[in-house]
């Protein structure tokens, strides 16, 4: 079973709906007994980091989250906040990946980035399984990571950023891979098939 975290940040109802066409097993949840049952967990998010890390607080999903051994696939936000420090707030955020999230400059193009935009691969890995280089995935975000030492896939809005990264147990995409078409629905795919083996990718 994957776990999807509800911290009040996320965007559940596109990452479910995306996990029912995989024919997935998982569930929604805030509860740590949940997680431990886990076999890996989404970390999806939209919104503002510091209410979001205020949610994670409440529930001590952040102290379970920087512990955990499990795999993690944070999304968007859920990607963000696995860094450890943003400009927006400022807010100290999880603290898991080295490096801090920073702000478009909008005297250089319209902010927040919002739509299709390309996602290059930086080295190969398997998240990125059987999808074409250069494939379009839908965006939204104003802050981004930039390129560092961690970072799988990068994308250009400006500046270039880390679009995909990847540390430890730990992935993260910036993009919305829910909301992009047959690209999105192969690296959810992908994820699943890490865990599993290709096996195990459907419902009982």
């Amino acid at each position: 079973m994957i776990a999807i975290i509800d911290y009040k940040a996320g965007n559940l109802a596109s990452v479910s709906n995306a996990m029912d066409r995989l024919m997935a097993d998982y569930r929604i949840t805030n509860k740590r007994t949940i997680l431990d049952e886990a076999d890996a967990v989404i970390f999806p998010g939209v919104g503002h980091a510091g209410s979001a890390m205020r949610d994670l607080q409440k529930n001590d999903l952040d102290r379970w989250l920087i512990e955990t051994t499990k795999p993690v696939l944070g999304i968007c936000l859920g990607m963000q906040l696995l860094y450890e420090t943003t400009t927006e707030g400022p807010t100290n955020t999880l603290g898991i990946i080295p490096g801090r999230l920073e702000k478009f400059d909008s005297s250089l193009g319209k902010v927040p980035h919002m739509g299709w935009n390309t996602v290059i691969p930086v080295i190969t890995h398997p998240l990125f399984h059987n999808i074409t280089p250069g494939s379009h995935f839908y965006h939204v975000h104003s802050h981004y990571a930039p390129v560092l030492e961690h970072t799988i896939a990068e994308s250009t809005y400006s500046v270039a950023f880390t679009a995909a990264v990847a540390y430890k147990n730990y992935l993260g995409v910036q993009f919305h891979p829910e909301k992009s078409g047959k690209a999105g629905q192969q690296l959810l795919r992908n994820f699943v098939n890490m865990i599993y083996g290709g096996e195990r990718t459907v419902r009982a």
